[in-house]
Parts: C-alpha cells; structure tokens; sequence
C-alpha cells in the first residue's frame, strides 16, 4: 500500500488544492518500510487525482480540500483522509493505528477563518482551510508567488519561488545524511536505511538550514552543519503547550510520560501531541512538532544531482 501525504517542511501541508508536494509512504504488513517526497509538477487541482493513481498512491491524507477535489480522487479509486494536522509521519502512523477520521470535504475555496479547539480543553484559535480569493494574491506552499508563467505551480497560478540561491536550487537532488543532537545521540539516519533522500532543493521540503548546505555541494561532496532552531523546526511555542486536570480527560489515567496522543479539533481533527508531565492530578500535552527549539548537527553528503 501507498500512502501519500500533502508536505511541507515535515508537517501536513493544509491546501490541497495548492500541494506542490507530497511524502509518500510504502507500507508492508502495516509498517512504513520507506518514504520519499515527490513534485506534484504543477499539476492543477483536478489533474492531482491523476498524479497521484498514476505513483500508485491508495490513500491521501491531507488537511483542507474541496468537494470537486475529493470526488476527484475517490473517482480515482483513492481513499481520502482529510482534516490532518501537524507532523506528518505521525498522521501515517496514526492512519495505520485505525485513529485518523476523516472530515469530508471540508474547504469551500473561499478564504475565510475559523475558531478550533482541542476536544479536551478550552483553548481557541485563529486558522484558514484552504483559503483563497479568485483575485487576491495568495500563499503557495507558505510562499507568495511573484511571477506568473506556464510552468507556474498551485493550479498555475504562481511560479515556486525558491528559498535559496545556488547551483542545486531548484534541481532534483538526492542526498544521504546522518542527523545527531549535540550530545551525539543519532536521531535519523539515511544510511542506515540504505536509500538516499530525494527532494527539489530550495523548493520548501525540507528545514532551511538543510537546504542551505545542499545548494552548492558538488556530487560526492560531504558538509558538516550545525542548525539553530530557527534554520531548523522553530523555536518551541508556548502556547502550543497545554495543562489540564487529568481528571477531565476520560482515559487519561492510562497515559504514560512520552506518549504520544491525538486530542480532537473543533472539526474533528487530530491534534498530535506529546505527554511531556504528569503530576499534581495534571497532565501536560505538547503539540510543538518534537524537534522544536532543538539545536540539529548533520552530516550531509550529495549523492546525484537529477535534474
């Protein structure tokens, strides 16, 4: 089974109909055996249904999407899981668990904010579902298109603008890498699972500082790097921290330090979080993504230039 998720820099991207690209997972036996991240090659909103029969793809999770677009794609014969957020490995992981519910469509293309809150705590904010206006300039990929063209992506309406300068922005890349906190523990390896990571450098699919590395390395060139927060998953925001009364969460008597749950949206949506303390009758749940405010080493080493 395939498994391809809306992407941007680790996380579900929200607009479907603006994906550039898509984190596709091979799954065996109910287990992810490999990924790798692929361009919608700036297909528009009906032809993605195409794209994605055509890599294999059965089921496609994503966050906002229209009802032209989910008819599309069941048409297609694809399963959609729509309304995710967040880390988008722990979306699959939560797919393949039986925890990820679907919202139907739930974009009208028409921008607009709405109010979500997690299903056990009162906390509110602001968020858009899929928002654009048939005149207005707006977000592709988080990146506001200066240049319009017939190689334009997001429905051809905007060209991709890159994030970094070099020879390698913009070609199709693939790298082997080794990621290491400052203490030298080992976070994520693609040597160790034997197959490079490929991606389209500067276009926004992996952190900045990732791509900044890859942009001028020749093949079989090999760079040490050391990311701040900021050039890798943010900083840690505090208010995605949260503190409730164990007692108010049926269930939450079971949970243990360092698990992680999924806590429901105003639309339904699954939240990822993390159990970071459990004391006083309180429990505290974290939905930063888990490299938030970490300081990342990586060994890069450039492998093929594809394109």
């Amino acid at each position: 089974m395939r498994i391809a998720v809306t992407y941007e820099n680790g996380t579900i991207f929200q607009h479907f109909g603006h994906t550039e690209c898509f984190k596709v997972y091979e799954v065996e036996d109910e287990k992810v055996v490999s990924s790798r991240v692929i361009e919608s090659g700036g297909a528009g909103c009906g032809a993605l249904a195409g794209f994605l029969a055509a890599n294999g793809v059965d089921v496609v999770i994503c966050g906002g999407i229209g009802g032209g677009a989910m008819n599309h794609l069941v048409e297609a014969g694809l399963e959609v899981c729509s309304g995710a957020q967040g880390d988008a490995d722990a979306a699959v992981d939560a797919y393949l668990k039986g925890e990820l519910t679907s919202e139907g469509a739930n974009c009208d293309h028409h921008e607009h904010g709405e109010g979500h809150h997690c299903g056990h705590h009162g906390e509110e904010e602001d968020h858009e579902c899929c928002g654009h206006g048939d005149e207005e300039d707006h977000e592709c990929c988080g990146r506001h298109g200066e240049d319009e063209g017939e190689d334009g992506h997001c429905c051809g309406r905007h060209r991709r603008q890159l994030t970094v300068d070099g020879k390698n922005a913009g070609r199709t890349v693939r790298v082997h890498y080794r990621g290491t906190f400052d203490d030298g523990s080992q976070f994520d390896s693609s040597y160790d699972r034997g197959e490079p990571l490929e991606f389209v450098c500067g276009a926004g699919m992996m952190i900045k500082g990732f791509d900044a590395a890859v942009a001028d390395l020749k093949v079989g060139q090999i760079v040490d790097v050391h990311l701040m927060p900021e050039e890798a998953y943010g900083p840690s925001n505090p208010d995605a921290i949260l503190t409730v009364p164990i007692s108010d969460i049926p269930g939450a008597e079971g949970l243990t330090l360092g698990q992680q749950v999924y806590l429901q949206g105003a639309m339904g949506q699954p939240i990822p979080c993390r159990v970071t303390a459990l004391e006083n009758g309180n429990i505290t749940f974290d939905a930063n993504h888990e490299m938030a405010g970490k300081e990342l080493n990586f060994r890069i080493e450039l492998v093929e230039v594809l394109d």
